[in-house]
């Protein structure tokens, strides 16, 4: 009894021992970072998009920042950013709808409000000052660590998504790493870390010159800053439009919308309202051409297949490649029992993606404790039930995705395939003022391959609700 009173004492001295501690550690990376109220910083440098690697052991593409300005008011609290972006792979290699041509203006504002997402405060929350003032805000802990002989009192806080946010405070009192996990539909329960080196002092604050910020293993920005302006009057305003409105009452239901539906001959079925996707029927089972963009979108494919040809399991889903779009809902088709069929050289980086964990959103693959199942197409597969033929080829020189794969029907000789052609909004009069290698490559491989195309099916379907044919992918290319 003894023992145990002497325990409960020694729990209830050390509470707020440990909080002042944080306190402490808080007050002395403020006096060494000094009193950031606002900043307004320019760089240049590397912006990487997520989740549009050329192959599993890819990092992400790389874009160029010409110019690239940020300001922040920790206080309001928001952000505004300005960059001018260009092609940074050359060859292109990869998705984030390359190639860029020419100078891409970009800008992204957050106002936080009751309303913002998590995701997007941690823009804020994740600086060095930002980090510090969410810190003391929300009763940080702190503990210690020692990573590659280095010394770090480690501060954290419970974020909004019930995950921790930990900052890593060197031995000089200066945050020089901020992680925390956020949900991703493909990647489930996602590393986000950033990295601050190089400080240098600006009228008593001290700034970090070099930001790298990672999401998935790898860098999804690289910044070199050449100018700081701190604690001067910064005007940020929320993007006209945006935050508009009363928000949607809690749990309640979107509206339903129908799902456009085209029939391309007996038993085959473009399903649009979001990326294209085909429901094939075969004699015994369904096969689902592409789990793109969500679960939502998923499951309404799903249900759409099933409701199209009724009494038949979705057997099969074939994935055109691995971009984050175009496989964010395979999860969802694994939930409902059916085997991905993918290029033979997706399958190892699929396998570990999908059987990461989703404990932050939960989804159905996570309820339903099913595993993902694999089929591979290595240059041809041929998908039968002895009257229908699919075939699946290996698009070769490709460089959006090494593994990307082309889907043919014979008998209407149609062709869908993924980001080889993307359709403007308006039908092109004549070759595009810059060339795509993807549009080019997309022709030499069906000339190599001899199919009969008559109609192209995009998955990224033209926004007119067009027929695309194969005239017009040779005029966009200059091949009439």
């Amino acid at each position: 009894m003894r023992t145990l009173l002497v325990a409960v004492l020694a729990a209830a001295l050390s509470a707020p021992a440990i909080a002042q501690d944080a306190n402490t550690v808080i007050a002395n990376a403020l006096k060494s970072m000094g009193d950031l109220r606002s900043v307004e910083y320019s760089a240049t440098g590397y912006d990487f998009v997520l989740g549009q690697n050329y192959n599993g052991a890819s990092p992400w593409p790389r874009f160029i920042n010409k110019s690239y300005t940020r300001l922040i008011d920790f206080q309001m609290p928001a952000s505004r950013v300005d960059r001018v972006r260009t092609q940074g792979e050359n060859p292109p290699r990869g998705g984030g709808q390359q190639p860029v041509i020419g100078e891409q203006n970009q800008n992204q504002v957050i106002v936080v409000s009751p309303n913002t997402p998590w995701v997007q405060q941690l823009e804020i929350w994740m600086m060095p000052h930002g980090f510090l003032k969410a810190a003391s805000a929300n009763n940080a802990t702190v503990r210690q660590q020692t990573i590659a002989g280095k010394k770090y009192n480690v501060l954290t806080f419970m974020g909004q998504n019930k995950t921790p946010v930990m900052g890593f405070v060197n031995d000089q009192n200066l945050v020089e790493r901020v992680e925390t996990r956020i949900d991703n539909a493909f990647f489930g329960d996602m590393l986000f870390e950033s990295t601050y080196s190089d400080f240098r002092d600006f009228g008593g604050v001290k700034f970090p010159m070099h930001i790298v910020q990672r999401q998935g293993g790898h860098p999804i920005f690289d910044l070199t800053v050449a100018n700081v302006k701190v604690n001067t009057p910064v005007t940020i305003q929320a993007a006209q439009g945006r935050g508009a409105g009363a928000p949607a009452a809690a749990g309640a239901a979107a509206p339903a919308v129908p799902v456009p539906v085209e029939k391309l001959g007996e038993g085959v079925y473009l399903i649009l309202g979001g990326y294209a996707c085909l429901a094939i029927e075969m004699k015994d089972h369904i096969v689902v051409i592409e789990g793109p963009q969500s679960e939502a979108r998923a499951n309404a494919v799903i249900a759409e297949a099933k409701r199209l040809i009724p009494n038949k399991p979705i057997r099969f889903v074939v994935n055109t490649h691995t971009h984050i779009d175009h496989s964010s809902g395979l999860r969802a088709f694994v939930a409902e029992g059916a085997t991905i069929i993918t290029h033979q050289s997706n399958k190892s980086y699929l396998e570990r993606v999908l059987n990461s964990p989703h404990t932050l959103v939960p989804d159905a693959m996570t309820a339903s404790k099913r595993k993902p199942k694999f089929e591979t197409a290595s240059e041809r597969r041929i998908l039968t039930d002895g009257n229908r033929i699919v075939e699946l080829h290996h698009m070769q020189d490709f460089g959006h995705h090494e593994g990307m794969l082309l889907v043919y029907l014979p008998k209407a000789k149609i062709l869908l395939e993924a980001d080889a052609y993307n359709p403007p909004a308006q039908p092109p009069t004549g070759p595009a003022a810059v060339i795509s290698p993807y549009n080019l490559s997309l022709l030499d491989n069906i000339a190599r391959l001899k199919l009969e195309v008559e109609r192209i099916i995009p998955v990224h379907y033209a926004a007119d609700n067009r027929i695309v044919t194969m005239a017009e992918v040779r005029r966009v290319s200059g091949r009439n």
